[in-house]
């Protein structure tokens, strides 16, 4: 099995694939206004399991959800690749970066991922969250969640108008789905990546919002200099698209195709 993707051809052999992960209730179509500006690379944009294309594909953790993104690559056959993943995607890049057999792998750029937490405690109180969350989707309008969602100390950058674009955008999202891939990938489920992620021997880069305090802790916690975007929080790309773009044509620009 593999996950719903879509590939373009870049003008050059020799850079690495960019493969381009989105966030918990997105889908790949949201990183295609970013495919013009890096047209010299080839590109894969996936959808995620219970997203998009791949709504209908459930998986049990994060082995799972590495062993598809695996199937898919090797179905496309992308064999040199940078991985750049937001929120949710950044933790499965993250993953997949920590696991063995990755000689195709060039190069790791997260925006605003969480690498895992390391207090059991803390593993406890955010499974039980997401749990909580997982049933709301079940039970409640989709438009009535989202609209919580947002309210999220995480999100507190968004403007109201900004809050309202986004939960008519993910309005179309199945919400047994969403539930799903929620509790399957929690954070409170997934591996402690910290120890891993200090000692990749690929260049690892993190991005986030200017005004995103929690991830900019975080990068600084895994001893990297985030990039960050002015004039934006946690979903910095779409905040300030420009200067996303900006930074990762900066940072792409440095990774080559060879090991």
């Amino acid at each position: 099995m593999i996950l719903h993707a879509v590939a373009t051809a870049g003008r050059r052999a020799d850079l690495p694939c960019l493969v381009w992960l989105h966030g918990f209730l997105g889908r790949e179509q949201e990183w295609a206004e970013f495919q013009e500006a890096f047209a010299d690379w080839p590109q894969l944009r996936v959808d995620l399991p219970g997203h998009g294309g791949s709504v209908d594909i459930a998986v049990d953790g994060f082995s799972a959800v590495d062993a598809l993104l695996r199937n898919t690559l090797l179905s496309y056959n992308i064999l040199n690749y940078l991985l750049v993943g937001y929120s949710l995607g950044g933790r499965v890049a993250m993953y997949h970066a920590c696991q063995e057999n990755n000689a195709g792998l060039r190069g790791l750029i997260v925006e605003g991922g969480n690498p895992g937490l390391a207090d059991c405690e803390a593993r406890k109180k955010r499974q039980a969250a997401d749990r909580g969350w997982a049933q709301r989707f079940l039970r409640e309008p989709l438009t009535d969640v989202l609209t919580a969602w947002y309210q999220q100390p995480v999100f507190s950058s968004l403007t109201h108008a900004q809050r309202e674009a986004l939960i008519a955008l993910r309005g179309h999202n199945n919400p047994a789905a969403l539930a799903r891939m929620l509790e399957a990938t929690s954070a409170g489920v997934q591996p402690d990546l910290q120890a891993c992620l200090r000692k990749l021997r690929v260049p690892f880069h993190y991005i986030c919002g200017e005004r995103d305090d929690k991830f900019r802790r975080i990068a600084e916690s895994l001893h990297l200099t985030p990039h960050l975007i002015p004039a934006a929080g946690h979903n910095a790309h779409r905040e300030n698209p420009a200067a996303f773009r900006s930074c990762l044509l900066s940072i792409a620009s440095t990774v080559e195709d060879t090991p």
